[in-house]
């Protein structure tokens, strides 16, 4: 076929398809602003737009343009709203694994948090939590390690978090209250103000690309690491199961496919730009350093201790929190077989 010929069909197929396009409206959790994350539910559906020739069109919406943001979740499985964007730990409270997929202290690198979510059987084990909320999950961003927080004052010893009141979610927030601390979850957009007016004496949020961009460092001047609550964490789209069976069966597998390739670019993006952030936060006269040896691994035995409690309590969750433990001590031994001195 002439190429001129063949440009004109796919122009009159690709109007006719945008013509008759289903549409749908997607609010994320996140102002769509937010650096690295904001984004992720914008590209998502541009890549659908694309590989369905138009015939799927999602519009983003921004945190609270239809519902406050820790409503999202509700809203998408009511069918108030058709599909979410998310981080996955916010709904630990109608779904006790996405505490452990949010953040999972200790837990998994990206690249095997990856493996176990596509090809380790994680992603099955997930949506049966999902199923009985009218949702179905699409982990769609896979977030770095975060940095450990933003402190006031120094952390040197563990007797240092007693009293200590800390913006901190999921299962790292709940070790830290066993090592005193007063742990509350605070939405992104409150964190400035909450630690500007003293309510919180720390904060963690997320990577050191997006905290540096939220003002933290006017006001704490101590930016600790590593992120042991959460080496990697998911973000994901969440779409209303009616909604979703009624996409055909090549729509639902180009959405999957979307969120895999939204994956490749936040990974490419992220680990591009945290070393530039780290150097910027620096030289806003911020210290960075990392948490004693000492202190981890008492905190390490405060998220055992507190994964293990959670996983007598959740049958979902005990299972996800079995099948992640044995996939990483399996497959890390690759890892460890290649590792080279340094």
């Amino acid at each position: 076929m002439n190429k001129f010929v063949w440009m004109a069909v796919a122009a009159t197929v690709g109007f006719g398809s945008a013509a008759s396009a289903e549409t749908y409206d997607l609010q994320s959790v996140f102002g769509l602003n937010v650096p690295s994350i904001g984004p992720s539910p914008v590209n998502w559906a541009d890549k659908v737009r694309m590989m369905t020739g138009g015939e799927v069109d999602v519009t983003v919406h921004g945190s609270g343009d239809f519902v406050p943001p820790f409503e999202v979740f509700g809203a998408v499985s009511t069918g108030a709203i058709p599909m979410g964007f998310d981080w996955i730990g916010y709904w630990a409270g109608q779904i006790p694994v996405a505490n452990l997929v949010g953040s999972m202290p200790f837990g998994p690198s990206p690249d095997i948090a990856l493996a176990w979510m596509f090809e380790g059987g994680g992603l099955e084990i997930i949506q049966k939590a999902y199923d009985p909320h009218n949702v179905k999950i699409i982990p769609c961003h896979l977030v770095v390690p975060e940095a450990g927080g933003w402190f006031n004052t120094e952390i040197n010893t563990v007797d240092d978090f007693k009293g200590l009141n800390m913006r901190i979610a999921g299962l790292g927030g709940q070790a830290l209250a066993k090592l005193g601390a007063n742990t509350q979850l605070v939405p992104a957009g409150e964190i400035y103000v909450s630690l500007e007016t003293g309510r919180i004496d720390a904060a963690e949020f997320s990577a050191p690309q997006l905290d540096k961009n939220f003002g933290f460092s006017e006001i704490a001047k101590t930016y600790y690491f590593p992120g042991w609550h959460q080496p990697s964490s998911w973000d994901s789209i969440i779409i209303n199961q009616d909604v979703w069976n009624g996409l055909t069966e090549q729509h639902q597998n180009i959405m999957v496919e979307a969120c895999k390739a939204n994956i490749v670019d936040n990974l490419g993006d992220q680990l591009n730009q945290q070393i530039t952030a780290i150097e910027e936060i620096e030289a806003s006269g911020v210290t960075v350093k990392r948490f004693p040896d000492e202190v981890l691994l008492a905190m390490k035995d405060a998220a055992n201790e507190v994964m293990q409690e959670e996983a007598a309590k959740d049958p979902i969750f005990k299972e996800a929190y079995e099948s992640l433990t044995e996939y990483v001590a399996r497959v890390g031994r690759w890892s460890d077989l290649q590792t080279l001195p340094r």
